[in-house]
């Protein structure tokens, strides 16, 4: 029993001393695709971001975004232009992971407990 406890320790101490890759430097400009499935249909939508700026290309639409950095891996969406209510939340995007050229993301509406996962490919 006690060799099972200390080896049960020792895996939980090893485990959590491991970090995901976080090269979020990589991801801060360039051009992005991020699929994701709405109905069972496998959408695409492409974006493109320098420091300040977010362009975003989704079923042939367009919008601008501010962003807001809030450090090298979390920085906050606000659209430039917004046509609805919902479209004036803030996004809050917070990178979770690096890989080659991709990302593993987390986002949300700011304020709200809610938040769903995605993840983008850099294309350049």
């Amino acid at each position: 029993m006690k060799k099972l406890l200390l080896l049960v320790s020792v895996f939980s101490l090893l485990v959590s001393c491991m970090q995901a890759e976080r090269n979020c430097t990589d991801f801060k400009t360039g051009k992005f695709k991020f699929e994701h499935e709405v109905d069972g249909v496998i959408k695409t939508t492409f974006f493109e971001r320098n420091d300040s700026i977010e362009i975003e290309t989704y079923e042939g639409k367009t919008d601008t975004a501010s962003i807001r950095w809030v450090n090298d891996c979390e920085y906050v969406l606000t659209k430039l232009n917004p046509k609805s209510m919902a479209e004036e939340k803030a996004v809050n995007i917070k990178i979770l992971s690096t890989k080659d050229n991709s990302y593993l993301f987390e986002f949300g509406i700011v304020g709200m407990a809610q938040k769903q996962r995605g993840t983008a490919t850099k294309l350049n």
